[in-house]
């Protein structure tokens, strides 16, 4: 039971706006969609569940409350890597928080627990075991409770892909603490899981607010499961010096590709159950400090990882539901900015994880085979994927989205069910034992050596196959085993034999669609575009502040990503702030970062932007720089004009001088279109000399100023 004194103090928020909290604390103006609803759902004292995708921005729907709210907020949090992170980048933020797990001593502890009823801790994240025991009642019991936050919530549902035991327990937490408001998050939670968790915490009532699941900074891309480890190798060649997953199914698989990769001279390393917990938490360390680029790991990795600068996400082998790959995709890209996901499928994966299952037989059997055989249409289908993923969630995207494999390379299929009988047929009269190469030249009629010498020329399907080139048979036969038709057998010199599906094909009637070989999937990359100049001048700023950045972090022992997001990083490096101010309207720049990191990171934007980096043309003084800080504030040359008691031309000077150094400024925005074809006009019969503007002003009479025809010249020279 709760005492008198917590009792008369649960839930009760203070009348502050949560924006202003957002800014001072975590640098923004404004709150992500919904995030605004849910804090002032459990400000109100109502329990709450929270389905938002991966850095959708879950943590600031509980962390924001605990500021407004009194009393201490306790997260419920399953990894102590995740609680370490959480806290340290809440210390950067300027929040006062803790955690409470194995990892520390008694005398830890107890100096933890003596903040906390002193009233300096606002967030406490602790393990579920250490939540539920008896000590630990006792000590809550003692304290002004705003909230319980039960993190990664889908770990209590029996229906969910991640389920815990030790989570089923916290149930307790509403015959302890009744008045206390509960708010549930998690970022994968299908409609039975969902139900799941609000009855299994017992809650009152409770508001639920499901964000989209579209998170369309990712892109979306299925690839064939040949050849694997060279298609990463040329897929890794085109993202250098960026960090990414891969997940691979077996313990074995994540060394030897992390040592196939450093062969190769990339930045990787291996996570697994079956390392030292010493050794893991070293490689996450390694991993999360950007001192290892690449981790190779099983599903054991990720929950705890709180990285927003994660690029890319590979699976070496298909996940065996949604959700988990949902969840894993969802690491790349937490800052917002693009990031790419790549899947790659062979139907070898279905049949490890089918037998898994059968042998195993867990309680939920049927649920499990239906949850694999959903995302095994994910992995082989031929229309938009997003589609296919966000309609697992219950939620609708009217059009397709333009940012996965199949948009941007649309598939057209036709019915291949006599191809893929006649492959059938010559593996059969092969008796299984012939590799791919073989069986094409078998279907072709060709007259190799290995046919005629082995006499497969004389089986009834030799030459069944003549009217497709080798590489349409290379292509449909990749196929039909990606879908189970045919399968590899590993162990028999890769040879070919029936699929689980190849009776039905031939006996039962069913028919197969194929995609032709020039809209299939092809492990190809496409080359980066060449970049203007100012994207150039951009991105070489961006590696400078990164470059601080890691210094920085490493001189406060924390992950980089803690310091400045990527996305803030990019933000500074299109504004260029050169004065506090001006930082200050970076996005992702709170109060105490700007206390912290404001003076080193302006001395080297300046340092950048006044000339001692040679990246394109340059501005000649300060002064442009001012202006650019103006104009960045949404301000006209107008307006600039005179809040600088400058002439409008001299500005329009300034912003044409900083667009050619590589600035983000759109001068088509600073002229009218019938303003610029009517100077067109006057150039067009005066002609442009170089230097020589006054002409061009006289045939105008006076009606421009020298701004605005400097600013056509501009244009027109782009």
């Amino acid at each position: 039971m709760l005492s008198e004194k917590q009792a008369n103090a649960t839930a009760q928020p203070t009348r502050q706006d949560p924006v202003s909290y957002l800014k001072r604390y975590y640098g923004y103006d404004r709150f992500r969609p919904m995030q605004e609803a849910v804090i002032q759902s459990i400000t109100s004292g109502r329990d709450t569940v929270v389905l938002m995708p991966t850095g959708g921005g879950k943590s600031v729907c509980f962390q924001v409350p605990a500021l407004m709210m009194p009393g201490l907020c306790v997260v419920v949090s399953p990894l102590i890597a995740l609680m370490k992170d959480q806290v340290e980048a809440l210390h950067l933020n300027g929040i006062a928080a803790a955690y409470i797990n194995s990892s520390q001593g008694a005398k830890e502890w107890r100096e933890v627990e003596a903040n906390c009823r002193q009233g300096k801790i606002k967030l406490l994240y602790v393990s579920p075991e250490k939540l539920l025991s008896d000590s630990f009642y006792t000590f809550l019991n003692s304290l002004q409770l705003s909230m319980f936050a039960i993190d990664e919530a889908h770990c209590i549902s029996s229906w969910g892909h991640d389920f815990r035991p030790e989570y089923t327990q916290l149930n307790q937490l509403r015959r302890w603490f009744p008045q206390v408001p509960i708010i549930a998050l998690t970022a994968t939670a299908d409609r039975l899981t969902r139900l799941d968790i609000a009855q299994r915490l017992d809650m009152h009532d409770p508001a639920v607010f499901i964000d989209s699941f579209n998170r369309t900074n990712l892109s979306l891309q299925v690839l064939p499961g040949n050849n694997r480890i060279g298609q990463i190798v040329k897929l890794l060649q085109q993202k250098p010096d960026t960090s990414g997953i891969i997940y691979c199914l077996s313990r074995k698989s994540c060394e030897t590709l992390a040592a196939k990769l450093m062969e190769k001279g990339f930045s990787a390393a291996f996570y697994h159950a079956g390392m030292d917990s010493s050794e893991r938490g070293r490689i996450q360390e390694a991993f999360l400090r950007d001192d290892v680029r690449i981790m190779c790991a099983t599903i054991a990795f990720g929950m705890g990882i709180d990285k927003s600068n994660v690029r890319w996400v590979m699976h070496y082998n298909m996940p065996k539901n949604i959700e988990g790959y949902y969840q894993e995709i969802g690491r790349a890209g937490r800052d917002g900015l693009p990031s790419q996901t790549v899947l790659f499928y062979s139907f070898a994966d279905v049949a490890t994880y089918t037998q898994m299952l059968t042998e195993n037989k867990p309680a939920n059997l049927d649920l499990q085979l239906a949850k694999l055989e959903r995302m095994k249409q994910y992995a082989e289908a031929n229309t938009c994927r997003r589609q296919i993923l966000l309609s697992y969630f219950s939620e609708e995207l009217p059009e397709p989205c333009g940012n996965c494999d199949v948009c941007r390379n649309p598939r057209v299929t036709f019915d291949a069910t006599v191809l893929a009988q006649k492959a059938l047929s010559a593996i059969i009269r092969l008796d299984g034992r012939v590799p791919m190469n073989t069986l094409i030249d078998v279907l072709r009629g060709s007259r190799s050596a290995t046919v005629l010498s082995n006499g497969y020329d004389k089986i009834k399907t030799y030459g069944a196959g003549a009217d497709l080139r080798f590489e349409d048979w290379r292509s449909y036969l990749h196929q039909l085993i990606n879908i189970g038709v045919i399968e590899v057998a590993y162990e028999n010199h890769y040879a070919l034999r029936p699929g689980i599906l190849a009776k039905d094909i031939l006996h039962n009637g069913k028919t197969i669609s194929l995609v032709r070989p020039d809209d299939a999937p092809k492990p190809v990359v496409a080359e980066k575009a060449p970049r203007a100049r100012t994207e150039a001048t951009r991105d070489a700023l961006f590696e400078k502040l990164r470059a601080l950045r890691k210094r920085l972090a490493d001189e406060q022992n924390v992950p980089p990503y803690v310091v400045f997001t990527d996305s803030t990083l990019e933000d500074m490096a299109r504004q260029r702030p050169t004065t506090p101010e001006a930082l200050r309207n970076v996005s992702g720049v709170g109060e105490r970062k700007l206390e912290m990191f404001g003076k080193v990171f302006l001395a080297e934007i300046v340092e950048f932007v006044m000339g001692k980096v040679s990246v394109g043309e340059k501005p000649k003084g300060s002064t442009q720089l001012v202006t650019f800080e103006y104009y960045n504030k949404g301000m006209s040359i107008e307006e600039i004009s005179q809040a600088r008691q400058l002439g409008p031309s001299s500005v329009a000077n300034h912003l044409i001088q900083l667009s050619q150094a590589g600035y983000d400024i759109d001068l088509e925005t600073l002229i009218t279109p019938a303003e610029r074809r009517e100077v067109e006009a006057a150039i067009a019969v005066v002609g442009l000399e170089e230097n020589r503007t006054k002409p061009i002003y006289d045939h105008l009479a006076g009606r421009y100023d020298y701004g605005k025809i400097n600013l056509t010249i501009a244009l027109m020279r782009q």
